[in-house]
């Protein structure tokens, strides 16, 4: 089976390729790094949503595509966590770091399992985990850029929303383990 490039493939690919970059980037002494960081990570996000969109727009779907989004948007996150959480050293900003990559690996691991066994069906992406990753996206995005901005604590913001995306990692995926739960008895 040929793996299909086309134009939703090449955005997912350019959000894996803007990791090392944003790397770069938020490792520069440089006053405007937290900014550029912070754009090019929204620049990923809005990559993100284009790519699917454009997918089904276009019926430009393909398996390879499906495959490779979610790792380049678990990547991207995880990634970015792991700067942040180094940047700022300290459990309340590692304890729910910690919880999303975990969530992540797992449920990564729960879908690839339920594929080969035909049952992919029942762990597919929910509401639930379109607001996980909103929340998720939204709060890396102002911890990345930490300053205050207009007068609002952004980073502050983004710890009570990166704990909000913990929660609605956990909830999300105790939902799609309780989905598995049959599959697991059989």
């Amino acid at each position: 089976m040929a793996v299909k490039f086309n134009l939703p493939t090449y955005l997912t690919l350019l959000r894996i390729a803007l990791i090392p970059l944003l790397t770069i980037v938020f490792y520069m002494p440089w006053e405007y790094s937290n900014l550029v960081c912070t754009l090019i990570f929204l620049f990923a996000a809005f990559t993100d949503w284009l790519d699917g969109y454009l997918a089904r727009k276009l019926g430009l779907e393909t398996a390879f595509g499906a495959f490779l989004d979610p790792v380049a948007d678990k990547l991207m996150v995880a990634f970015v966590l792991v700067l942040v959480v180094q940047a700022e050293a300290s459990p309340y900003l590692a304890i729910p770091a910690a919880i999303i990559i975990s969530r992540e690996i797992t449920i990564a691991s729960l879908r690839e399992w339920m594929a080969e066994i035909g049952q992919r069906a029942k762990v597919k992406v929910s509401q639930l985990g379109k607001w996980k990753t909103t929340a998720q996206m939204t709060s890396v995005s102002m911890l990345l850029y930490r300053d205050d901005l207009f007068g609002l604590p952004i980073n502050n913001i983004g710890y009570w929303l990166l704990y909000l995306s913990a929660i609605l990692t956990l909830w999300s995926m105790i939902n799609y383990l309780v989905a598995a739960l049959s599959t697991f008895r059989e």
